[in-house]
């Protein structure tokens, strides 16, 4: 093998050409560093190449047959090499000594790009659906040499550098080649370990104005550990395309998440659900081991995750993301959360993610202002910032940024098979004027206050999830009597499978705090709810936004004394339960915590030593168990046919009494609620049918800390007209308490089911 070095005439030569080129390189403001370095066919007979390594002592250009060095440009970090056409190999590699090592790279400007045209264009148009497959960091395999591409979207960059721990953060070393109509800068580097924990990277951005900003990727499927900020390159084997589970699992999904099914959801805030013996966090294996076989065995049929996109500050708890696509590493890598989505799976638990596609935070190496413009947010601040959580607001019109949030929200569907997503804050997307005085909003072109862009991205990302990935739920947390949030699109609605009833939750809140004295003249407060609950398809929550920033936890919004508060809560919880509508409950809230939730702790879970605690969690199951096993507790959630009051009148004793249907109609539940500490020993409802009743619930019941006023556990109907009915029964009425009734027959069927 020769070793052949260019002379130093050349290299004068080229000293005085490249002097423009040297210090833009200097600076990392070189625009178009393919069009100069790497290989070029300069003549004929000629290839000049050109590479700029920053440290190198010596570079040497190497194929099978020989092995020539480049020639140092004066004192720059410029090297040269002529060669003839005959000389020149394209599958060569660099040898690059330097002072302490030396090392066989490939040129990265020798390779071609390998974007995907037709991509490249949807993302441009704004109907790109996977657009994290072609932006981001992706092992690929290019001219037969593997390598990972790295591409960003920062169209109005003066010019963009990769810098990683592969090149020492040397915002020098690689610069990006620009694809000037889509506004995609990219790069192909070969010389990468595939590690998991080794390979962090950023982009070095110049803006237009000179302004140097580092900025982690946007598409990164994950991120380092807080408080550090880079983004991971994935390894070899999480880049490559994710496989579908089995039809069966995706059988099971469809079951869990439909309409006509019993959905009991269990939401958690990952950080604070329990911690070790030393406050650290749970790991998403150590989750998969305590949290999953929790929430089974409670009853709950699915887990909701507050947000767990990559997020820089604790306190947000997640819904300031800066990492829309990477699962936080603050609980383990990619494979670890796709093993805590597995066990769900496996235990027949459904998972629901929290998104949050609104608003973004100003964090340096997130979205905002990320090429020097503002590229993801919308420039006027009338519409890109929102006053009360001081975040940034996507420009829903730009069509990237659509391409952006809709490849997202599939991608927790395509990367993981999760059952959905529960869309926060909806209503701030949807109303240009949300939580804005007059003069701080301007109005769409048709002179209204709805946020046209933001309107047509739901509808977007509910049909694309629905049709990619049939089976899985869509949920607005909406607070606003906005028409037909859980409608089809093609009927005017926005999309969404299931829809938050902030109203049930807010009206049944403040009737509960009341002094159950006081109740009769706030009846209306409970009754309400029914004149709407059949108009979307609704779950009933009673999130964490319940339990925090000074209301209190559910317990202590119970008025009375300690025995009054937890017999509140378990005839609330049983009035719940019933209602049409699917459940939600946060965590904590199963078993009464007594203090207001701090992320920054584990859930009290000491007070389950005491048996007041222990009864409102043996209640839950309870509930949830009759609630799962019996059809006409869920079955007609979202039909008017599947309720009837009994009594919705009945102000003046506080008490509520309704029927429960099922599609077949051959199976209901009578429910019976007192809302006052007195007791009922002969209370008489009208129910219908003859026969046998028997006592499904008994929220007073001595099991789950009450009272045991009522003994009895079945009642005969009888031929007395009552409330509307031909037939009906007296049965002994717990105070402050919840009874669920059913005929004998449903009861047997229900403990068949049960065993």
């Amino acid at each position: 093998m020769s070793d052949i070095s260019t002379t130093p005439a050349i290299a004068t030569r080229f000293e005085h050409r490249f002097n423009h080129e040297i210090d833009a390189l200097n600076q990392g403001k070189l625009y178009d560093p393919f069009a100069f370095l790497g290989p070029h066919q300069v003549s004929e007979d000629e290839y000049e190449l050109k590479v700029f390594i920053p440290g190198a002592q010596q570079v040497f250009y190497q194929d099978k047959n020989q092995q020539l060095r480049y020639q140092r440009i004066g004192t720059s970090d410029l090297f040269v090499l002529s060669l003839t056409t005959k000389q020149y190999n394209a599958d060569y590699q660099l040898t690059i000594a330097y002072p302490f090592a030396t090392l066989v790279e490939q040129d990265p400007y020798k390779f071609s790009s390998t974007l995907d045209a037709n991509a490249v264009y949807l993302f441009n148009e704004g109907t790109l659906e996977q657009a994290q497959r072609h932006l981001g960091a992706h092992w690929t395999i290019t001219n037969n040499v593997e390598g990972v591409r790295f591409t960003v979207w920062a169209p109005n960059a003066a010019s963009v550098s990769l810098i990683g721990n592969f090149n020492h953060w040397n915002t020098t070393r690689h610069p990006m080649r620009k694809h000037p109509g889509a506004g995609i800068w990219e790069i192909f580097i070969a010389d990468i370990a595939d590690s998991e924990h080794d390979n962090n990277y950023k982009f070095s951005i110049i803006t237009e104005n000179g302004e140097r900003l580092e900025k982690a990727d946007p598409f990164a499927s994950s991120m380092q550990l807080p408080p550090q900020t880079a983004s991971c390159v994935p390894t070899k084997a999480r880049s490559a395309v994710w496989q579908q589970s089995p039809a069966q699992a995706w059988a099971q999904r469809a079951e869990r998440n439909a309409t006509n099914a019993p959905i009991s959801i269990y939401e958690v805030h990952a950080g604070s659900w329990k911690r070790d013996e030393n406050n650290h966090f749970l790991s998403y294996q150590a989750m998969s081991e305590q949290l999953v076989p929790y929430v089974k065995e409670l009853g709950f049929t699915h887990i909701q995750l507050m947000p767990i996109s990559e997020f820089p500050f604790d306190g947000s708890w997640g819904y300031q993301p800066v990492g829309l696509f990477a699962p936080t590493s603050r609980f383990g890598s990619l494979t670890d959360f796709q093993f805590f989505v597995d066990a769900c799976h496996e235990a027949n638990i459904g998972l629901l993610i929290d998104w949050v596609p609104g608003h973004f935070p100003a964090d340096a190496h997130g979205l905002a202002q990320f090429d020097g413009s503002h590229l993801f947010e919308h420039a006027d601040k009338r519409q890109g910032f929102h006053p009360d959580w001081k975040t940034h607001i996507f420009n829903y019109d730009r069509a990237e940024v659509r391409s952006f949030l809709i490849s997202n929200a599939l991608a927790w569907f395509d990367n993981f098979a999760i059952d959905g997503l529960r869309v926060d804050a909806v209503a701030s997307m949807l109303y240009l004027d949300y939580s804005r005085k007059e003069g701080e909003w301007i109005p769409n072109k048709y002179g209204g206050r709805e946020n046209l862009g933001a309107i047509e991205l739901l509808k977007q990302v509910n049909q694309r999830c629905y049709k990619n990935h049939p089976g899985i739920m869509m949920v607005a947390e909406e607070s606003t009597a906005w028409p037909g949030v859980t409608n089809f699109t093609d009927q005017g609605g926005l999309g969404f499978g299931y829809k938050w009833n902030m109203g049930w939750m807010n009206d049944s809140l403040e009737y509960m705090s009341c002094d159950p004295l006081y109740r009769q003249h706030h009846h209306h407060e409970m009754t309400f709810s029914l004149a709407y609950a059949f108009s979307e398809n609704f779950i009933l929550p009673l999130s964490h936004d319940e339990v925090v920033h000074g209301k209190g936890s559910l317990l202590e919004k119970m008025p009375g004394d300690d025995w009054q508060k937890f017999a509140n809560l378990r005839a609330y919880y049983g009035f719940m339960w019933a209602h049409p509508g699917k459940k939600l409950l946060f965590m904590g809230c199963e078993f009464a915590q007594r203090a207001e939730w701090n992320h920054n702790q584990s859930l009290d879970w000491h007070l389950l030593a005491q048996s007041e605690h222990q009864g409102v969690q043996a209640l839950i199951k309870a509930l949830n168990n009759s609630y799962c096993h019996q059809t006409a507790l869920f079955e007609l959630d979202t039909d008017h046919q599947g309720f009837d009051w009994i009594d919705a009148s009945n102000a003046e004793q506080s008490v509520f009494s309704f029927l429960r249907y099922n599609k077949a109609k051959d199976e209901h539940v009578v429910v019976v609620s007192n809302m006052t500490p007195a007791c009922q020993s002969n209370y008489r409802i009208g129910v219908p049918s003859l026969g046998d009743y028997d006592v499904l619930v008994n929220t007073d019941d001595t099991q789950f800390g009450g009272s045991g006023f009522a003994t009895q556990t079945s009642y005969i109907a009888e031929y007395v007209e009552w409330q509307g009915f031909t037939q009906s029964i007296c049965i002994a009425l717990p105070p402050l308490s919840t009874v669920y009734l059913v005929p004998k027959t449903n009861s047997s069927a229900l403990k068949n089911k049960q065993v």
